[in-house]
């Protein structure tokens, strides 16, 4: 029976290590033609625009699950303990980012706004003579339903078209009137509750990966199979 049930963890092991792993595929390459079609917002963000996440994630996930994928399917003591330790550090990444940003959720608050006005600033800077902004502003106002960083004067004579609300073919088009900088406050504090329970089940998820990787780790140790240290 105990067999059995060791058998039954290592397969579903094996299995859950693949999704991941193609999860993390994915990801990477999302990220890759994120990076390849798309220019970061602001200037001092552009190393850690969501292209750059999202393949950083990618890599580490794919290797990650690879390693525990291959260390549950040939019973390897290294490779298990490697997976474990791996999890081990990036939960206790994960939790240490958490705390830093609830610390200083003023101090980045501030240095979100700073940045915001740099990178609008070069793309005023971009727009010359043309009405058009950049397409990465021109999606952010769009979606967030927002013009400039506080208001549209941010913008000065040349605004964009999607600061419009309706038509920008009239001779007054009525703008936007909130600023993105208050649309991001708000959009993040309506999903705090959301990030926060992600955060948990990730957590929970990967102290159940190294629960599962220990114990196929010491019953490989204890019977003497598998692939030495």
């Amino acid at each position: 029976m105990a067999q059995r049930c060791l058998k039954c963890l290592k397969y579903t092991m094996c299995l859950a290590n693949f999704l991941c792993f193609v999860c993390g595929v994915a990801v990477l390459c999302f990220g890759v033609y994120m990076m390849v079609h798309m220019s970061p917002l602001t200037p001092t963000l552009a190393k850690y625009n969501l292209a750059n996440l999202l393949v950083i994630s990618g890599i580490v996930i794919t290797c990650v699950s690879f390693l525990g994928f291959l260390g549950a399917l040939k019973e390897n003591r290294c490779l298990l303990l490697t997976f474990f330790l791996l999890l081990f550090l990036l939960m206790l990444v994960e939790l240490t980012v958490a705390c830093l940003l609830l610390m200083f959720e003023k101090e980045l608050g501030i240095w979100v706004e700073e940045d915001l006005n740099k990178g609008l600033a070069e793309a005023k800077g971009k727009m010359g003579n043309s009405t058009d902004a950049m397409s990465e502003w021109d999606l952010l106002q769009n979606n967030l339903d927002c013009c400039g960083v506080q208001n549209v004067t941010d913008w000065g004579d040349n605004v964009p078209k999607s600061c419009c609300k309706d038509k920008c073919d009239v001779a007054k088009p009525p703008y936007k009137n909130d600023g993105c900088l208050v649309k991001m406050k708000t959009f993040f504090e309506e999903n705090f509750l959301t990030t926060g329970i992600s955060v948990i089940v990730l957590c929970v998820v990967e102290v159940l990966g190294m629960c599962f990787a220990m114990t196929l780790f010491c019953h490989i140790s204890r019977s003497g199979l598998g692939y030495k240290l």
